[in-house]
């Protein structure tokens, strides 16, 4: 009897710890949502602990998990719970650091819950609130999927999701039914416009191509002491209205993003099984959850490695512009000694109506941050007369402070050149790539929907060219048979941007700017400089592209006859486009081979 109480006693304190690990849990999660976006130092502490929590958590309900089923009564959607919110930490995680390999974790976690259907039983329990967690962990779900480029998984998933928010909307005719259908709505949409160009196998299904940075894919370089900046900080901001978007992710921020990551590599801690005390109930093992204060927010050693592998960036979608300048502000504090900052904007034009501006950091309009769209004329913002500044719109002149730093700047808007007079006032090295302002009306509607056709250069130049050519899907084969064409112009386009700065300095004469040559070590920047100059040189010799408003500007400006007008660049491009039969749609020129 003795004994059994011991027993008795020994459950109730374990359903007890179960109980105040679980509170605690739920604290330090609620907690994140009032930790500052931005910085680094401020949230590193808080996200250790939280880590911390769910380890001891997710262990323990692993290791007791009979009792807690007979004395606490844990259900299968608790676990999916606690599941679903580590996968959510290591996805924030993940957003924070710019480090891909978190969002390898939190796949594991989410991919767990719908394989053991801990939600399965989720419509039984008559709670539309445990519904609606089901469905939020759909959409988030998804959206790693989408990052991860598991395109025939999030087709599933779509579709699971659209039957649960039926099933949801037809048990409890819930008032929030309609924004559900709006999420449906908005995932569909970005599929549909993600998928640009079709790269097919020979049985005619599509191959999903990652696009991220990897040893294959980095443009070569002839390294030289000039060369003595890296990429460290990005902002990137996404404010183009009627652009599709899911989960304050615009088309045009979900391609940069990758742009600017290395491909994921397996994690330095493989994923191993663990059974639970139910044989059939196999889960994520705990040691997944990164320990307390083991990862840093600037990288962190590893059994002798430097974890860090891509630039820290933040993603904004369409901030106000107190958030905008926030944001630049701290990436510009972090910044290190030979650090670059990044600035991205994707954003509709504010045009200014001054016939004669005086100042051209305020005068010519700028970008519209997070203005709606009520005064669009001509598909931009029209800002009211010389005395009045449009509150919402970032002009040049805002960022003449961050010009302190080495920075790199990307603007992709139908108001881009207005950027081209930034003056260098304090001698950094200072690039900006400026987009076409305008497209050929044939591709206007698409444009706006479906993703600025300059950021898909930037991403994909291949899918690009393909995309302004209308060829709308390649068998595997001639698509690795035309990419070798776009990997021949970016060795020769790099080597004629070494080449440039050698005669420079040989000759003394001024082809090319210090500025590229010093962003030019590092493999992001050389690699957004090259495809660049593949879209400068690819529009500048297509036929439908007439008018220096349909092409893109950089300032400095890159020189003409060494480098953009280069005869070996041109007859790359006219070998690739005989390769892809769509030679009609670009300028006469030398003939193939």
């Amino acid at each position: 009897m003795v004994k059994m109480e011991s027993t008795e006693e020994q459950d109730r304190k374990l359903v007890l710890e179960f109980c105040h690990l679980l509170e605690k849990s739920k604290q330090l999660f609620n907690g994140l949502r009032d930790l500052p976006q931005y910085g680094h130092r401020q949230w590193q502490a808080y996200f250790g602990r939280t880590f911390d929590v769910y380890t001891k958590l997710w262990k323990f309900q692993q290791q007791h998990r009979m009792v807690l089923d007979s004395k606490y009564g844990l259900k299968r959607w608790q676990i999916g719970e606690i599941a679903s919110k580590i996968g959510q930490l290591y996805y924030h995680y993940y957003l924070r650091t710019s480090e891909t390999n978190y969002l390898n974790e939190a796949y594991q976690f989410y991919a767990a819950i719908r394989g053991r259907a801990y939600y399965s039983r989720a419509i039984k329990e008559d709670r539309p609130d445990l519904m609606v967690k089901k469905l939020r962990y759909y959409a988030r779900f998804i959206v790693v999927c989408l990052l991860l480029k598991k395109m025939k998984l999030v087709r599933e998933l779509v579709t699971e999701l659209e039957k649960q928010i039926q099933e949801y909307t037809t048990t409890y005719e819930p008032e929030d039914h309609l924004e559900w259908s709006l999420v449906l709505e908005e995932i569909k949409g970005f599929i549909k416009a993600e998928a640009a160009v079709a790269v097919l196998h020979a049985d005619s299904n599509p191959i999903i191509l990652s696009h991220r940075l990897s040893p294959l894919t980095t443009p070569p370089c002839e390294r030289s002491p000039h060369m003595t900046l890296s990429l460290q900080e990005i902002l990137i901001v996404g404010s183009a209205c009627e652009q599709a978007k899911f989960s304050e992710l615009t088309m045009d921020m979900f391609r940069m993003l990758q742009t600017l990551e290395r491909e994921p590599t397996e994690s330095t801690h493989p994923m191993s099984i663990t059974h639970g005390m139910h044989g059939h109930d196999a889960s994520p093992a705990a040691s997944r959850i990164p320990p307390y204060g083991v990862p840093g927010s600037k990288g962190y050693l590893e059994n002798g490695r430097h974890y860090r592998d891509n630039p820290h960036k933040y993603l904004l979608y369409k901030p106000s512009i107190s958030q905008l300048l926030v944001f630049l502000a701290s990436g510009f504090k972090e910044l290190p000694p030979g650090g670059a900052l990044l600035l991205y904007m994707s954003a509709d034009g504010c045009f200014s109506t001054t016939k004669h501006p005086e100042d051209y950091g305020y005068e010519l309009g700028g970008l519209a941050t997070s203005v709606k769209r009520d005064g669009v004329e001509g598909g931009g913002i029209a800002c009211r007369g010389k005395s009045y500044k449009e509150n919402h719109c970032l002009y040049p002149g805002d960022l003449y402070p961050f010009t302190r730093r080495p920075m790199f700047i990307i603007i992709d808007s139908d108001n881009s050149f207005v950027f081209q007079h930034i003056p260098r006032y304090f001698g950094q090295p200072l690039v900006i790539l400026m987009s076409p302002q305008d497209v050929p009306p044939a591709f206007q509607a698409d444009v706006q929907h479906h993703g600025s056709l300059f950021t898909l250069f930037l991403h994909s130049p291949l899918t690009a060219l393909c995309y302004i050519c209308n060829v709308g899907d390649v068998p595997i084969h001639h698509w690795e048979r035309c990419q070798s064409h776009v990997d021949r112009f970016i060795t020769e386009a790099s080597r004629l941007v070494t080449r440039c700065r050698i005669d420079e300095i040989e000759q003394g004469i001024g082809f090319i700017d210090s500025s590229y040559v010093q962003f030019f070590g590092d493999d992001f920047l050389r690699t957004l400089i090259l495809r660049f100059v593949f879209c400068d040189v690819v529009l500048r010799l297509h036929r439908g592209f007439r008018g220096r408003h349909m092409r893109p500007r950089c300032e400095p400006p890159l020189p003409s006859n060494e480098l953009l007008e280069h005869p070996s660049l041109s007859h790359i491009i006219f070998q690739l486009a005989s390769a892809l039969d769509v030679r009609g749609h670009f300028s006469d020129g030398p003939e193939c081979d």
